[in-house]
């Protein structure tokens, strides 16, 4: 594949590309003040890494070195060929570093096999035994040794999945590494990033990436391969439908020719291949100073930052991490102004300020001595209210807790529901015609519709909603909501999808300029969502069916919101059971989904209950 056919395949899977592609000034400006040089540096085990390595031409001071590990490409190649910019931002370019690229084991120019997110492994016995933490101690221990003009110190940072290679390399536990900055890391891919989401799988996007992505090469390479499945329609929901089963994605399309997605498909629930994947579980006595970011609206990795940030926070005394999260979409402070996204404002270049603000001070304070540092624990954009917080924890210690209960006539209150008996909301659930995910003609998974405008879905039969009076003073909701649901299916499993809404009031004005014919007054803005597929309601290692028309407990976090629903505006629940093709269909029974028939799939009745005594509702962190 050319470049020009991965850039626009990778902005329509939502894949981060790197800032030098978005905010690119030229090739011979880099080159006037950069000078190139490439590596194969040898790992302990005797594999080679490709690196390449720019070098201030101004000699007359020392710089540390800025490391990003990829499997994306260091493109290009050849040290007469220059990248457009470097660094995490333009900033960084001008401040003066020493920025060096590698290709990770199998990928590109490196020599090795590719493993997804390497496990990290705790006690390596022989030279043999490597992974990502080893490998990065082992680049840094050559680069500070060989590179000219650097002054000792390294940084590693890197976003989505060198977002992980960032977060192993705190592991690295090499002298010269005192700064790490993990950027919308990917944690754990079956809980809650990237492909599953408690174990309901993301189709479009696992389907869109690895497809892209890939794995098999005949050796080292320096171009993306062809050969990828063409996806013949724009219009994702019939393509995944006409599809069928996800068993017919490898039987149709692939044909056992992608070992990444057969490994998916080889493991269905939280086995020992996810939990050795699981990155937080590892972050212990780490050295070096973290940031880790993310973004209020990554459609991709949200629930890693905030793990790996708690991780770090619990097993790590010595290191007082900084979560920063700010209103952005998948990797959005490194590559837009980040003053809106879909409909919504933010008021500010919000993207603009953090990177002049919060990340080069960060990298500039540990790697150089320069400045002060005054960075919060926990630095959060307050969406609706359009402002940063400053927070010693996350979630905030003052945040009180609350329930937005479900009440008949579709009413949502913190009040406890009063009435005795079976009260319930109940509608039919057809896997045949599920509801969509978004508006938008698309076969991949994007970004906009995290902020969504739900109104389109609100009226279908298949969905339930519960909405408060209009608000007489703002509510400012923080942290994980959790959905506190009693339901029942009329089958032995099925999906919850629980969305927390903001709903405009009629008057409100609209921005400008707005797309023609749409208007704010009304919207029912989507604030956060999360899907827990009801097998793994108890353990996501021991899935379990669902006793069919039985009132059920299911408790589950959604992911953390920063949110302030103002006055005038109402707070609406959502409840669905398919969100196609977002989430793969769930047949309605329990089986191994990755592998059911056509024919296993049939509509169920889903029951929400709300009595006192089978309450249903939505856990959330009110703060002042």
């Amino acid at each position: 594949m050319n470049t020009i056919r991965f850039l626009v395949a990778a902005v329509s899977l939502g894949l981060w590309l790197p800032a030098r592609v978005l905010l690119a000034q030229t090739e011979s400006e880099v080159k006037a003040r950069y000078s190139k040089s490439e590596y194969r540096i040898p790992m302990r085990d005797g594999t080679h890494l490709f690196t390449s390595v720019y070098v201030p031409r101004d000699t007359s001071q020392s710089y540390p070195v800025l490391l990003t590990r990829t499997p994306y490409s260091v493109a290009p190649y050849g040290a007469d060929q220059y990248k457009t910019s470097l660094g995490p931002s333009l900033l960084f370019q001008n401040e003066g570093y020493i920025f060096a690229y590698q290709d990770v084991r199998g990928r590109f120019m490196s020599e090795g096999e590719f493993e997804l997110m390497t496990p990290y492994r705790e006690q390596k016995k022989t030279p043999q035994e490597v992974d990502e933490a080893s490998d990065t101690y082992d680049t840094i221990e050559w680069l500070v040794k060989n590179v000219p003009h650097n002054n000792g110190r390294a940084g590693v940072w890197g976003i989505s999945f060198p977002g992980f290679y960032a977060a192993m390399a705190s592991l690295a536990g090499h002298p010269a590494l005192k700064a790490v900055s993990p950027q919308a890391p990917m944690a754990d891919i079956f809980i809650g990033d990237d492909f599953h989401h408690n174990g309901a799988f993301f189709l479009p996007h696992a389907f869109g990436f690895l497809n892209v992505f890939r794995r098999e090469r005949p050796g080292t390479e320096q171009s993306w391969r062809p050969g990828r499945v063409s996806v013949d329609s724009p219009d994702g929901y019939r393509y995944f439908l006409d599809l069928g089963s996800v068993a017919n994605v490898n039987a149709k399309l692939f044909h056992d020719s992608l070992a990444l997605w057969n490994q998916l498909m080889e493991h269905g629930t939280y086995d020992a291949y996810w939990k050795e994947r699981n990155v937080p579980r590892h972050l212990k006595n780490i050295k070096p100073a973290t940031m880790v970011v993310g973004g209020l609206f990554d459609s991709e990795d949200l629930y890693g930052p905030c793990a790996i940030y708690h991780a770090i926070e619990q097993n790590a005394p010595s290191v007082r991490p900084t979560l920063v999260l700010g209103p952005w979409p998948h990797g959005g402070w490194a590559r837009i102004d980040g003053d809106s996204l879909g409909l919504v404002r933010f008021g500010a270049k919000t993207s603009l300020w953090y990177r002049e603000h919060v990340e080069l001070p960060f990298f500039d304070f540990y790697l150089k001595d320069k400045g002060t540092l005054n960075l919060p624990a926990v630095l959060v954009f307050l969406t609706g209210r359009n402002e940063w917080r400053s927070y010693d924890a996350w979630p905030p210690k003052d945040a009180a807790p609350a329930t937005l209960y479900f009440h008949a006539n579709g009413r949502l209150s913190f009040s406890v529901p009063t009435g005795t008996g079976d009260a319930v909301d109940q509608y039919v659930s057809d896997p045949a015609k599920p509801v969509p995910f978004t508006q938008h003609v698309t076969t991949s998974m994007g970004t906009l519709f995290m902020v969504e405008d739900q109104r389109s879905v609100s009226t279908r039969p298949d969905v339930v909603w519960y909405e408060t009076e209009p608000l007489s003073e703002e509510v400012t909701v923080v942290g994980p909501p959790v959905a506190d649901l009693t339901v029942s299916t009329s089958g032995t499993d099925c999906d919850w999808i629980v969305k927390l809404i903001d709903v405009y009031p009629d008057t409100a004005s609209d921005n400008q300029p707005m797309p023609w014919g749409m208007h704010l007054g009304g919207m029912q803005q989507l604030v956060r969502y999360e899907v827990m597929r009801s097998k793994f309601r108890n353990s996501l290692e021991y899935p379990e069916p669902m006793p069919p028309n039985t009132p059920t407990r299911i408790s589950y976090a959604l992911r953390d919101v920063s949110h302030t629903f103002l006055r005038g505006h109402r707070i609406m629940v959502q409840i669905q059971s398919t969100w196609f093709p977002l989430i793969d269909r769930n047949p309605g029974i329990f089986t191994d989904i990755y592998h059911a028939a056509d024919s296993d799939f049939h509509p169920t009745v889903q029951r929400i209950y709300r009595s006192a005594s089978r309450p249903s509702g939505l856990k959330v962190l009110i703060i002042k």
